[in-house]
């Protein structure tokens, strides 16, 4: 008996329930906590298409570092769910025609004739020491190594900008000097005030 058509459609089922979570539960926590979930499940359906790689990349970036990032954010701003909540019902109606619309599109691209095991064959078994992540790895330094350092030097160059863009100065900000602050001696800061003794009337 083949296990994996069980484990897929038990993975995809999760995955979907997870997805319709992240938008419909109320606690924003929890929003984000249904969406770790959608990852790790679409981490395991890669990893049922030998796409190790991508699985990995997927927990490690997303679930380790952006989804705990977010959890953080969402827990130190303490947002209100309730006013955030208020237009939920406002705008169901057209998200739902959103939601239709997308979905006869990927039907339309992805449809029954370009679609389908008939017209796409099983992945081929490899051996049980085959490394995605090696052949993944030789593929991109080698044949496309010029466009893989071309998107290393656009992401420098955006993280670049995007520090130059929050470093600018502001006239309204207040900025330290740390300089300044070495060369400050007591008598600047501290005032020392003798001041005679008054009796307290009674």
């Amino acid at each position: 008996m083949n296990i994996e058509p069980i484990v897929f459609y038990l993975f995809s089922t999760i995955l979907v329930l997870a997805s319709v979570a992240v938008v419909t539960v109320r606690n924003s926590v929890f929003a984000a906590l249904f969406l770790v979930l959608a990852f790790f499940t679409c981490a395991a359906l890669w990893i049922l298409l030998e796409a190790e790689f991508l699985s990995l990349v997927l927990v490690l970036v997303y679930v380790g570092a952006v989804m705990v990032l977010f959890l953080f954010v969402v827990m130190m701003l303490d947002i209100n769910d309730t006013l955030l909540r208020e237009g939920f019902t406002k705008y169901l109606i057209p998200g739902g025609l959103v939601a239709i619309v997308i979905i006869v599109e990927m039907a339309i691209v992805v449809g029954p004739e370009n679609f389908g095991l008939d017209k796409f064959a099983d992945p081929v078994a490899r051996a049980a020491d085959y490394s995605n992540t090696k052949e993944l790895g030789m593929l991109l330094y080698t044949d496309y190594v010029y466009p893989f350092e071309l998107a290393a030097v656009l992401l420098l160059v955006a993280i670049i900008a995007a520090i130059s863009l929050t470093m600018r100065r502001r006239p309204e900000t207040k900025y330290q000097d740390p300089a300044k602050q070495i060369l400050v001696r007591r008598e600047d800061r501290v005032r020392v005030v003798k001041m005679e003794s008054e009796k307290i009337k009674e």
